[in-house]
């Protein structure tokens, strides 16, 4: 069995899966869940702007349209300095697997289109524990747009209206899309994403992060 070395200092397992918005994380987080408690591992999942400290403060900011690019930024990852504080470092030192639906390279996409520097960015986030897996569900921004519009619609700020690309939603959205995704395509190689096609069916990329997983699992690192 090939010997696995996790890539933090904690007992537990960090997981995440990646992609924009529309790409099926949440579906995937949830059936990667429940696998790994059918193998009675302990299991905490940490949604993307989730704070209870931060999560509100940042809708309200959205809502009366007060965030420019450093504070967006500012602000996204005071939740997720929050989240890794109090949920998902606890959980990893108490060997539990964390799930998580996005990490900070879901920043490093969204701020640099926003035109941060990424070196900035990536000082931002500076503390945050290397994944031991990240998968990435890879999706072209045609499927996305009708994935969107058929399910939540397109918000303001994901569809990029703020960065002034354009000032129709439709243009606007496959704008800001194309250029989050040239920095996940960057993402993939820089930081070893397990880059799976998003527009495979359902059951199919779930197999494909099971075996992924399962091979963690095997190694008996947990055990």
């Amino acid at each position: 069995m090939q010997k696995f070395t996790r890539k933090h200092d904690y007992d537990g397992l960090l997981i995440v899966i990646e992609g924009t918005d529309g790409s099926g994380k949440s579906t995937q987080l949830e059936l990667l869940k429940r696998f790994i408690e059918d193998k009675s591992y302990g299991v905490m999942v940490s949604e993307w702007k989730t704070s209870r400290l931060i999560a509100d403060v940042i809708d309200e900011a959205k809502d009366r349209n007060l965030l420019n690019a450093t504070t967006y930024s500012l602000l996204y990852a005071a939740d997720f300095a929050d989240r890794l504080e109090n949920q998902i470092i606890p959980a990893l030192k108490s060997g539990f697997i964390v799930l998580l639906d996005r990490y900070y390279y879901t920043a490093l996409a969204r701020d640099v289109v926003r035109g941060q520097d990424i070196e900035w960015v990536q000082n931002l986030y500076d503390f945050a524990p290397q994944p031991d897996l990240t998968f990435y569900l890879d999706m072209p921004v045609d499927v996305l747009l009708k994935r969107i519009i058929g399910t939540t619609g397109l918000d303001y700020y994901e569809s990029g209206r703020d960065v002034g690309f354009s000032t129709d939603f439709y243009n606007s959205f496959e704008m800001y899309q194309n250029k989050c995704l040239e920095q996940y395509n960057w993402m993939k190689k820089e930081y070893g994403f397990k880059s799976i096609d998003g527009t495979k069916p359902i059951k199919e990329i779930h197999k494909i992060m099971n075996i992924e997983v399962q091979k963690i699992l095997d190694s008996g690192i947990l055990d």
